[in-house]
C-alpha cells in the first residue's frame, strides 16, 4: 500500500497444559513458551510497530506469592528489547543467588514469565498517544485471584462513547481515553459479579476461608459472563484475556470481522491473528489450524479443559477484506491464492487501457505487499497472449505456416514485460510513521530504477489500494514521470475506497479519501454541489432514528456518478505537481464483483460500498461526513456527535 495506514494489531496467546519440567525435558529449556511466544509476536511483527506488551499468569502460586505480570514498551524495537531485558534480568538474578537458570523450579519462582499462560500484544495505534501506558495488556489487580484480569487484543468498538455513558449510569468511573479500558472494566464488571454471587454461596455453606478460592475457581464460567458484557458491544473484535487464576480466552466478533486462529493439542493451545505464525512456529500444516467462529469464546480453564462456546446471536459472516488484500502476510496458502486471483481479474482492464499494445507496455508494483497481486495480474495478461499465439498458430497452420519474422513478433516480442521499478526506503518510511511532518519527506519514500523504461512506453504498475494518493502525488508519480513514458497506468487491487472504517483501521475521516475528494469535485463540476449540503441534513436526520432505523446517507454523494467517471477524477487529482512532463495518467479500480469473486461473497466491503454490518457503523459515516462538512478532524466515532 503506497500510501500510509495504521491498521490492526496483532495478538499472541499460549497456554502450556504440561508442568514447565515437561518442556524442559521434551524440548530442552523451561523457557520454552516464552521462546514461543516471542517467534508467535515476531512473526506478527507486520501487525503492530508502535509498541508491544505481554503478560503471564502462573499457576498455583502459593499465597502471598505474586501471580500475574506484565511488561510493555513503546521504544523503538520493543518486542527484542523487552524480552532481551527480562532475560538478563532473570540471568542476574541467579547470578547473584547462585542458582541454576535452566532448572524448572528456579524458572517458575524466579522469572516473571515463567508462567503456563502467556498473552502478547503488537499494536498499531489508530487513537490515543504513542506511549508506553496505551500498550496492551491492560490490568485490572484485586487481592482475589478470581477478581484480577488482563485483557489485550485487535479491536475497535465503535460505539465506545454509548458504552462508556452505560459504565457511568452503572455507577462506575471510567477512564475515557480508550475503548480498551472501556472493555476490560466491562468485562470486570461482570467479573466481579460472578465472583460475588459464588462467594456469597461459599459463605452461606459456611466453607473456610481458606477452601473459599478454590471454590470460585472451580465454578467461574467465563464465557457465561462474557456473553453478559459482550451484549452492547458494536465493533470488530479478537480479544485473548486472562484470569488471576489461570482460566483464560480469546473470543471474536459475531461479524468475524478481526481474524483469530488456534490450535489445540495435548501440549498446548496457541492463538494467534494470523494462522501461518502458527505454522511456522509450531510446524503444524494448515489443517491444524481452525478458525475462532465468529460470536465464540474459546476457553480454557485453569485446569487445562479447552471449550468453544457461542455468546453472540449469529450475524452475517463479513471479515475484513483488507485482513485479505494488505494487512496480512501473503506467505497464508488462501491469502496468496486470492491476492494472485485479484490481480488476474484485472487483466481485461489493463489491456484496454493500453490498447493492447505489450510491447511498448512495462509492467511493475509499487512495493512491498503489492507483488503477489502483481504476480496475478502478469499470469492474467499472459494467458491473454498465450490465446493470441494459440489463434494465430491455429490461422497460420490453415494459411501454409509462418515466416521468421512472424513467429519472433508473434513468440518472442509481444510478451508482457515485468521490471522492478520503485523501490522502497525502509527506514525513512519509519522514520516519518508520525502523520505530522509527512508532507515534507513523502517525496523520497520511493526511488526508481532508472533507464527500464524508453521514452514512449507506457508504464503499469499495481498497488494494493489507492487510499489517499498523497504518496503517489507527491512521490512515486513524479519519480516515475522521469522515465518519461507516453502514459502512466496506476491499478488498484481493491475498489475505490469511499467510507470511513470503524472496526480497526485508522481510515475514518472522509476528506482524506481520495474517492470522496473526487465525487466532491465532480459535484461542484457539474453544478450539483446543493447537493453536499443535502447530504449533511440528510446525515443529522438519519443520527435522530433510533438504532436499526438509519441508512448511510453518504452514498448519496456517489450516486451521481459512474465508477468510471470517479476514476477519471481521481487521476486528474493525483497528477504530480511540478512536473515537466506532459504524458497520461489512468487509474483503475478493481471492481466489487472481482473483489466477491477472488475473497469470496462473504467477505466485508462496507469500506467501498457503504453496507455496514452493524448500526454503529452507518452512523460513523453519517458522523463523518458532519465532520467534514463542518471541518471538525479526528474520529468520528470518539467524538460522538
Amino acid at each position: 500500500m503506497s500510501d500510509f495506514l495504521k491498521h490492526e494489531c496483532g495478538i499472541a496467546m499460549l497456554r502450556l497444559k504440561k508442568p514447565l519440567a515437561y518442556y524442559h525435558d521434551k524440548y530442552g529449556s523451561a523457557l520454552y513458551g516464552f521462546q514461543k511466544l516471542f517467534l508467535l509476536m515476531e512473526k506478527q511483527h507486520n501487525r503492530g510497530q508502535d509498541g508491544i506488551g505481554i503478560g503471564c499468569v502462573k499457576l498455583n502460586m502459593q499465597l502471598g506469592e505474586p501471580y500475574m505480570f506484565r511488561e510493555r514498551s513503546a521504544a523503538k524495537d520493543s518486542l527484542t528489547i523487552v524480552f532481551q531485558d527480562l532475560m538478563e534480568k532473570y540471568a542476574k538474578i541467579c547470578n547473584e543467588s547462585g542458582i541454576n537458570p535452566d532448572d524448572p523450579d528456579n524458572v517458575s519462582r524466579f522469572f516473571d514469565f515463567g508462567g503456563e499462560v502467556l498473552l502478547g500484544h503488537l499494536r498499531y495505534g489508530t487513537s490515543g498517544e504513542f506511549e508506553e501506558g496505551s500498550c496492551h495488556p491492560f490490568l485490572r489487580r484485586s487481592n482475589w485471584e478470581t477478581r484480577s484480569l488482563m485483557l489485550l487484543g485487535n479491536f475497535n468498538m465503535a460505539n465506545a462513547p454509548e458504552l462508556n455513558s452505560a459504565l457511568v449510569e452503572r455507577g462506575q468511573h471510567p477512564v475515557f481515553g480508550t475503548d480498551t479500558q472501556t472493555i476490560l472494566e466491562e468485562i470486570g464488571f461482570f467479573l466481579d459479579q460472578a465472583h460475588q454471587k459464588i462467594y456469597q454461596h461459599a459463605k452461606k455453606k459456611k466453607m473456610s476461608g481458606q477452601d473459599i478460592p478454590a471454590m470460585i475457581s472451580d465454578r467461574l464460567h467465563m464465557p457465561r459472563l462474557l456473553r453478559k458484557a459482550a451484549k452492547s458491544w458494536d465493533g470488530g473484535y479478537a480479544i485473548a484475556g486472562a484470569v488471576g487464576n489461570g482460566d483464560c480466552f480469546v473470543m471474536r466478533d459475531p461479524n468475524g470481522i478481526r481474524p483469530a486462529f488456534y490450535f489445540d493439542n495435548e501440549e498446548f493451545v496457541g492463538f494467534a491473528s494470523e494462522r501461518v505464525p502458527l505454522m511456522t512456529v509450531f510446524g503444524l500444516e494448515k489443517e491444524d489450524i481452525s478458525e475462532v467462529h465468529p460470536g465464540h469464546v474459546v476457553s480454557i480453564k485453569n485446569t487445562g479443559e479447552v471449550s468453544v462456546e457461542k455468546f453472540a446471536d449469529e450475524r452475517p459472516h463479513t471479515p475484513c477484506s483488507f485482513e485479505r488484500i494488505y494487512f496480512s502476510r501473503g506467505n497464508d496458502p488462501e491469502i496468496y491464492r486470492e491476492r494472485k486471483e485479484l490481480g488476474r481479474l484485472l487483466a481485461p482492464e489493463i489491456l484496454k487501457s493500453i490498447d493492447f499494445n505489450l510491447r511498448d507496455t512495462v509492467f511493475s508494483f509499487i512495493p512491498n505487499t503489492a507483488e503477489v497481486a502483481y504476480h496475478g495480474m502478469m499470469g492474467g495478461l499472459r494467458e491473454y497472449r498465450r490465446q493470441k499465439v494459440k489463434e494465430a498458430i491455429e490461422h497460420a497452420m490453415s494459411n501454409g505456416g509462418f515466416d521468421e519474422g512472424e513467429i519472433d513478433d508473434l513468440v518472442i516480442h509481444n510478451w508482457p514485460r515485468g521490471e522492478k521499478i520503485a523501490h522502497k526506503d525502509i527506514k525513512m518510511r519509519t522514520f516519518i510513521s508520525q502523520e505530522k511532518g509527512r508532507k515534507q519527506l513523502v517525496s523520497h519514500v520511493y526511488d526508481i530504477s532508472y533507464g527500464v523504461v524508453e521514452p514512449g512506453q507506457s508504464l503499469v504498475v499495481i498497488d494494493d489500494s489507492i487510499v489517499r494518493g498523497t504518496t503517489l502525488r507527491e512521490s512515486i508519480l513524479k519519480i516515475l514521470a522521469r522515465t518519461n513514458p507516453e502514459k502512466i497506468v496506476v491499478v488498484s487491487s481493491c475498489p475505490q475506497i469511499r467510507y470511513p472504517d470503524c472496526y480497526g483501521i485508522d481510515m475514518s475521516e472522509l476528506g482524506k479519501f481520495i474517492a470522496f475528494q473526487a465525487a466532491i469535485d465532480l459535484l461542484k463540476n457539474t453544478d450539483r454541489a446543493s447537493r453536499i449540503g443535502e447530504v449533511y441534513d440528510q446525515c443529522k436526520a438519519e443520527l435522530n432514528k433510533p438504532q436499526g432505523e438509519a441508512v448511510n446517507a453518504v452514498c448519496n454523494i456517489y450516486e451521481p456518478f459512474t465508477a468510471q467517471e470517479i476514476s477519471n477524477q481521481i487521476a486528474r487529482l493525483i497528477y504530480p505537481p511540478e512536473t515537466k512532463w506532459k504524458g497520461e495518467v489512468q487509474v483503475i479500480y478493481q471492481n466489487i464483483e472481482n473483489l466477491h469473486s477472488a475473497l469470496g461473497e462473504h467477505c466485508g466491503d462496507w469500506y467501498f460500498t457503504g453496507d455496514y454490518p452493524t448500526p454503529a457503523g452507518i452512523a460513523v459515516a453519517n458522523r463523518a461526513f458532519i465532520q467534514y462538512c463542518d471541518g471538525i478532524e479526528g474520529r468520528p466515532y470518539d467524538l460522538g456527535l
